[in-house]
């Protein structure tokens, strides 16, 4: 990745909690507990976004002081249903994940270029470069916002 889709990344990354909260204003909020057949309802999309974010702060973090260590992955689905996402509050995953998010944005667009080269092993992924981690979660919001989407397009469709 060149430094300039980095920045633009970076960037990006950091206005993630501003493009989460403006793409949930055209979900009513009546029906972010509808769950589709196949799938998660808007708050148990949300409550995941906060959890993956606790898990990006932690690889983020190891990836700057801890190249060369282990990261680990997660079964998002077990954790949906262990940690009862459907009972826990949107509003309060959504203040953690902009924390979480604000926290990360600060300190990564202060690294300098040769931190970048930073690697993990991810334990369900392999070799992960710093670059790596930033594209995923860069990504992250926007492909949920279109999996909460199809979750609205399916509920007004059953109206």
């Amino acid at each position: 990745m060149t430094p300039e889709e980095r920045a633009r990344k970076i960037e990006s990354y950091g206005n993630a909690y501003v493009t989460l909260a403006e793409g949930l204003q055209h979900f009513p909020r009546e029906m972010w507990h509808f769950k589709p057949e196949n799938g998660w309802s808007i708050r148990e999309i949300i409550v995941h976004i906060a959890d993956s974010e606790a898990n990006s702060f932690v690889r983020c973090r190891r990836l700057i002081a801890e190249p060369g260590s282990t990261v680990l992955g997660y079964d998002e689905n077990q954790w949906c249903i262990a940690l009862h996402y459907k009972d826990q509050t949107a509003d309060e995953a959504l203040e953690l994940f902009k924390w979480l998010r604000l926290a990360s944005y600060k300190l990564i667009k202060k690294q300098p270029e040769s931190v970048w080269a930073h690697t993990v092993n991810h334990t369900e992924n392999g070799l992960m470069t710093f670059d790596d981690w930033l594209d995923v979660y860069e990504r992250h919001i926007p492909d949920h916002l279109a999996q909460m989407q199809g979750v609205f397009n399916e509920w007004r469709d059953r109206l």
